[in-house]
């Protein structure tokens, strides 16, 4: 055993060596004019030319970086359908009646006009970080249409739907001024956590969970147990004694899952979907802001769209002494963590940010070699970062434009283009 002091003097080296290697490397990269895409702008492409003049040194990947202001919609789209867990449709489930029924949601969700596309993409992303299957982003479609401010004559009110007692038990806030529910960032993270217990509940049956969402859990239990069924083996559209409406809301969210597939298969309905949306992450409310519109000004983001997106704040509220968020296009070191939670982010160094607008896709990393596919990536993102159009790194690797990439999947990223 070395003595103590030697000890306590090979750390104080090993810290020092450390910290001389990662100042190197941020004069190297100032050196050599690394740029990152502009926050100001949303862009986070990444200019090699760092590495080019310092050998050896690892590429900066991308999902150390900040997120962008924006985002592109088909890459949402994408991130859905890869998080799917039944992807598979058959006859009942693109049938006439639900195609009149929810044929006009792909629409929805290609005007350019909406918030449903961003709003869309912030359930999507809090589902994924809770590793729950994508099916569940499409109940405020089927609940509200989408809209934060949605209210029933029965009582429920919100994107999600819920009633005052669900609310409460899942620790939205309701007082007087202030009605959780109305508040997207509230009732998403509540919705979540309730779909990740009853997910678990259920055996990760995403079928059974949606049924207990509706229905209400124990009573979907009693079923089972009047069925003799457990969550391994049971058969929810043959669970005794439920409503026909929580039968049919499984089949509502498979067959609208089916219709946005479909719906894929239209490049003019994706090329809808290739634009830039506003990243929408949570915000902490100053203390001292009194209105959504002054923290609107402050910001410098657009009231109404503020107003539209939290119901909640929109009228006056009351804070009852409790922090409140708002859900409003991420600006710059703010981020999203996992659970939704607002997090900030350190701002990057001055020496690494954008110093034009050359930043493009002929400065990514080259397109040679393979890429493994890591979770939540689509043929869009990988696509973009090695500067090629997404048509045709699925087609160098046989792959058709509706393909849903699996992590583990090693692409090709040079070679054979098959003949486009």
């Amino acid at each position: 055993m070395r003595p103590r002091g030697y000890r306590s003097w090979a750390l104080l080296c090993a810290l020092g060596i450390a910290y001389a290697a990662h100042a190197g490397a941020l004069r190297a990269a100032e050196n050599a004019g690394s740029e990152l895409g502009n926050p100001e702008r949303g862009d986070t492409s990444l200019a090699t030319t760092a590495n080019a003049s310092a050998p050896g040194s690892p590429p900066l990947e991308l999902e150390s970086l900040p997120p962008s202001r924006q985002r592109n919609g088909r890459e949402i789209y994408e991130s859905f359908r890869a998080g799917l867990a039944d992807p598979t449709c058959d006859a009942s489930a693109t049938s006439m009646r639900w195609k009149k029924h929810f044929g006009h949601a792909p629409g929805q969700l290609a005007r350019g006009d909406d918030d449903l596309l961003p709003l869309f993409g912030y359930v999507v992303d809090a589902l994924r970080d809770a590793d729950l299957p994508t099916e569940f982003a499409l109940i405020p479609f089927v609940e509200s249409g989408y809209k934060p401010g949605a209210r029933s004559a029965s009582g429920p009110a919100g994107l999600w739907q819920f009633i005052g007692v669900t609310a409460r038990n899942h620790g939205v806030a309701m007082r007087g001024g202030y009605d959780g529910r109305l508040s997207p960032v509230d009732s998403t993270q509540a919705a979540v956590r309730y779909l990740k217990t009853l997910h678990g509940m259920f055996g990760g049956d995403w079928r059974l969970a949606v049924m207990g969402y509706n229905a209400g859990e124990y009573r979907i239990l009693q079923s089972m147990r009047r069925a003799g069924m457990n969550a391994q083996n049971a058969k929810p559209a043959q669970l005794p004694g439920l409503s026909g409406i929580t039968y049919a809301y499984v089949e509502k969210l498979h067959a609208l899952a089916c219709i946005f597939q479909q719906a894929d298969d239209r490049e003019e309905w994706l090329r809808t979907l290739d634009r830039d949306v506003p990243r929408l992450a949570p915000q902490a409310l100053p203390s001292d802001v009194a209105s959504l519109d002054e923290w609107a000004k402050r910001q410098g983001h657009d009231g109404a769209q503020l107003r539209r997106l939290n119901p909640a704040l929109a009228a006056g509220f009351s804070r009852g002494g409790k922090p409140l968020r708002v859900l409003a296009p991420a600006g710059a070191g703010v981020a999203v963590a996992a659970g939704n939670q607002v997090a900030e982010i350190p701002a990057l160094p001055a020496s690494m940010k954008s110093k034009s607008s050359q930043a493009t896709a002929s400065t990514a990393s080259p397109a040679t070699g393979s890429h493994t596919v890591r979770r939540g990536e689509s043929a869009w993102t990988i696509a973009r970062r090695y500067g090629l159009p997404p048509q045709q790194l699925l087609a160098r690797n046989g792959l058709a434009s509706t393909a849903v990439l699996q992590p583990g999947m090693v692409l090709k990223l040079d070679g054979d283009t098959g003949g486009k």
